[in-house]
C-alpha cells in the first residue's frame, strides 16, 4: 500500500482552506512552539536572514520575528492564498514568494537560518527539497525543520484499512491512496548523502482528541489535508467504510466518549560548516 503525495491536489486544498487554516491547527501550533524552542537552544551564530519553506499563514515567521526583530524574513509556499495570509499577517516585515520547495528561487548561500514546520510531509521528493534547503544556507548557517513522520494518524490508518478489508475489494483503491508518512530511517538515508557538519534528529509524539471520526476527518479537511485519508467519496460503499471505521476506532481507542489521534513529529536540526 503506497500513497505518494498528490502535490496538485494538496496545494489546491491548502489554497482553498487558507482563510480558516489557523482555526484548526492545534497540533501545528504546538509544533511551531517546540521548533522555536529548539532553534533558540541550537542558535550558534548571528541570524540576519531567515527562510521559511512551506510558510503557510506565517505563524512560525511571526514567532521568529519576535526573537530576531532585525532579521530579514522570507516565506515561500506553493499555495497562493497561504502567501496572501502571510503577507497580511506580517506586512513589510516579510517577503513572501509563491513557489516550490523542490525548486527554491534563491541564490546559493543566501540565508543564515532555513526553517519549516508541518510542511515537508507533503512534498513529492523530500530528498530534493532538503537538498534545495541546504543549497540556500550560508556557511555556518542552520537548518531547523519539523514535519510529521511514520505513525502519524496511525489509529485512523489501522481502522480505515480494516474497514476496507471487511467491506470488500471495491474500496481498495481508496485504501491505496492513504498518505504514506516518511520513516525516520528514510530521512537518515537522505541526510547521510548531504554535507551537514552537525545533525540532531529526534521525534516527539503529540495527541489530540475528537468526539468522533467524522469530526476528525472534518478537521483534517479544514486544514487542507483531506487527501491524507484517501480523499473523499460518496455512495453507500463509502458511507459503509466510514461507519465501519468509526465503529472500529471507538472499539479500539475510545476513552470517555472521545477518540485520540496521534501525530509523530520529526525534528531535524543541522549545521552547515563554516567556510
Amino acid at each position: 500500500m503506497t500513497g505518494l503525495p498528490d502535490t496538485k491536489k494538496i496545494v489546491a486544498a491548502f489554497h482553498q482552506n487558507a482563510a480558516e487554516y489557523d482555526q484548526h491547527i492545534s497540533v501545528q501550533k504546538r509544533v511551531v512552539a517546540n521548533l522555536v524552542r529548539h532553534i533558540e537552544a541550537e542558535s550558534g551564530m548571528p541570524t540576519k536572514t531567515i527562510l521559511d519553506v512551506g510558510s503557510g499563514t506565517g505563524s512560525l515567521l511571526g514567532r521568529l520575528h519576535s526573537i530576531y526583530p532585525a532579521a530579514a524574513l522570507c516565506g515561500i509556499d506553493l499555495a497562493f492564498n497561504m502567501c496572501l495570509s502571510t503577507s497580511a499577517k506580517l506586512g513589510e516585515h516579510c517577503t513572501v514568494v509563491n513557489g516550490d520547495a523542490e525548486q527554491l528561487p534563491f541564490a546559493d548561500g543566501r540565508f543564515d537560518l532555513v526553517v519549516s514546520t508541518s510542511a515537508l510531509q507533503w512534498v513529492g521528493n523530500l530528498s530534493q527539497a532538503l537538498y534545495e534547503m541546504r543549497r540556500v544556507i550560508k556557511p555556518g548557517g542552520t537548518l531547523s525543520v519539523a514535519f510529521f513522520c511514520e505513525g502519524t494518524l496511525g489509529e485512523l490508518r489501522r481502522c480505515f484499512c480494516e474497514a476496507v478489508g471487511v467491506l470488500g475489494a471495491e474500496n481498495n483503491q481508496r485504501s491505496a491512496r492513504l498518505h504514506e508518512f516518511r520513516t525516520i530511517e528514510n530521512v537518515k538515508l537522505i541526510l547521510g548523502s548531504m554535507d551537514f557538519e552537525k545533525i540532531v534528529l529526534n521525534s516527539e509524539t503529540e495527541t489530540d482528541w475528537y468526539d468522533d471520526v467524522h469530526s476528525l476527518l472534518r478537521s483534517i479537511k479544514n486544514i487542507g489535508a483531506g487527501t491524507v485519508a484517501g480523499g473523499s467519496g460518496g455512495g453507500l460503499g463509502w458511507r459503509g467504510v466510514l461507519n465501519e471505521t468509526s465503529r472500529l476506532y471507538r472499539e479500539y481507542y475510545g476513552q470517555n466518549g472521545r477518540i485520540p489521534v496521534t501525530y509523530n513529529v520529526l525534528y531535524l536540526h543541522a549545521r552547515v560548516a563554516k567556510s
